[in-house]
């Protein structure tokens, strides 16, 4: 049994795969259009701690808007940046960025900064978003809507969340409470 562990590890060990960061950029070289049209700059988040979601209006994970909402509210002071970019890549994104701001405002009360609707993977993703595969690997793309990446104050991807993981769940809230 020793053995089969053993060479399990092996295995498992030259079969890894990990992405290669070389960073030769970092989240403060990009920009981002806000949902009113203005230019969101990373660059003024710096020393911040930036958390990263593709979101959408029908999906059924939209109901994580409220603890992306909370999360803003106990961490903002301390440095946190919760960026909401509504996006139509899994089609369940309203047509237009005024119906997507309405509908956050209305429905959540959001108040943390949302990007217009912009595309979070394949060929015509956003530039942060390639970036995040290029230096993160897979887990940084987007499998479906509320996908979250998390990058530090250094400005590179500290972890990347699935769908599945709410904004205020313990292994999210302790990454971040470590790294702020």
């Amino acid at each position: 049994m020793k053995k089969v562990i053993f060479l399990l590890s092996i295995i498992m060990f030259f079969f890894k795969t990990s992405a290669t960061a070389n960073y030769e950029k970092k989240i403060y070289d990009f920009s981002i259009e806000s949902i009113t049209g203005e230019t969101i700059n990373f660059k003024d988040y710096k020393n911040k701690i930036i958390l990263i979601v593709n979101t959408a209006s029908y999906c059924g994970f939209t109901k994580q808007y409220d603890e992306l909402q909370k999360l803003w509210d106990l961490y903002k002071e301390k440095g946190l940046i919760v960026l909401g970019v509504p996006s139509n890549s899994f089609n369940q994104e309203k047509s237009s960025n005024a119906d997507v701001k309405e509908f956050c405002e209305v429905n959540f009360n959001i108040n943390f900064p949302l990007t217009t609707i912009t595309e979070v993977k394949g060929d015509k993703a956003h530039e942060i978003f390639k970036w995040a595969k290029e230096n993160h690997g897979k887990s940084a793309v987007p499998k479906w809507n509320f996908h979250k990446i998390l990058i530090n104050k250094d400005g590179k991807i500290e972890q990347t969340y699935t769908s599945f993981t709410n904004p205020l769940s313990k292994k999210l809230i302790k990454t971040l409470e470590n790294i702020l």
